[in-house]
């Protein structure tokens, strides 16, 4: 009888449970499965006569993309590049803010972080082409002595405006690992005899990986799709994948030739998040085996 309760109360369990994630299930399905399915479906097929999807089965269209090489190299150079460069950049900021900065201060100092996305993308992206174009920075170089200095529709200019437009997705996360971190784990490597770097290296920064984890993989992920900052920073000369993807979808209405670029990209951010976060669990597994000595 007792067995027979049991049973009857784990079913009742399970049914509520499915009936709870069925509305996020359904939702998850029709928003990002079957969209995935489509668009994996229409990279096997052919493009119309006047554009747009016919049924068909052929691998031609991923074969074509060599074709349009110059926009993974450009996504897969300048998004890692980007990425690095928003952590190196926003650690020491997040450090700062976490540990050293002032508990009175501290409030106005992440309100500023947060100020820039308070203004639309679009001004801000349009603010750095003003910046980087002829009558800014080159014309302040060229009147110190540094003159034909070009700035803008350049990989150096799309850098720019990723490393401006992303840094707070970077800083928050490292700073909430950092916020949450025991001071006293520093106080006793120092007892221990550890110098400040050493203490950094093997105390704070394991410590701190799961945040620099999070904002990298936040950053890259958007960067891999990004449209607006390659389009107005690199003037239509450094091509994303986001770019190739307007292009193909829209002005080509090569439908198919853009569902298999968007299953490349799927599947090439698979791939280096899975090879990442592998590598990022294997760091924080074996910080409990560092020594601050």
């Amino acid at each position: 009888m007792d067995t027979s309760v049991k049973t009857k109360a784990e079913r009742r369990r399970k049914w509520t449970t499915a009936m709870l994630l069925a509305p996020a299930t359904l939702w998850y399905a029709v928003l990002l499965l079957l969209p995935l399915v489509t668009i994996v479906i229409f990279s096997f097929g052919e493009r119309g006569p006047a554009g747009g999807y016919i049924p068909a089965f052929t691998f031609d269209n991923y074969l074509n993309l060599p074709t349009r090489s110059k926009a993974f190299f450009n996504t897969m150079t300048l998004a890692p590049l980007g990425t690095l460069a928003c952590l190196l950049i926003a650690y020491p900021l997040a450090y700062y803010l976490a540990i050293v900065a002032n508990k009175k201060y501290k409030t106005l100092l992440l309100v500023l972080v947060i100020v820039p996305f308070w203004t639309s993308l679009l001004v801000r992206t349009y603010a750095w082409i003003f910046i980087l174009g002829g009558q800014g920075l080159p014309k302040l170089l060229a009147f110190i002595g540094f003159e034909g200095v070009r700035m803008i529709n350049t990989p150096g200019a799309v850098l720019i405006g990723i490393i401006y437009i992303y840094l707070p997705l970077m800083v928050f996360p490292i700073y909430v690992s950092l916020e949450k971190l025991d001071t006293r784990l520093l106080e006793a490597s120092s007892d221990l005899g550890a110098s400040p770097l050493r203490t950094f290296f093997q105390v704070t920064l394991p410590l701190s990986i799961p945040g620099l984890a999070t904002g990298s993989m936040m950053v890259f992920i958007l960067l891999m799709g990004e449209f607006i900052i390659p389009q107005m920073l690199g003037g239509g000369k450094v091509y994303f994948i986001g770019n190739a993807l307007v292009d193909v979808f829209l002005q080509s209405r090569n439908w198919p030739f853009g569902a298999a670029f968007a299953v490349s990209l799927v599947l090439i951010m698979l791939v280096t998040i899975t090879v990442y976060m592998r590598y990022m669990s294997k760091l924080a597994g074996g910080r409990d085996d560092v020594s601050v000595m």
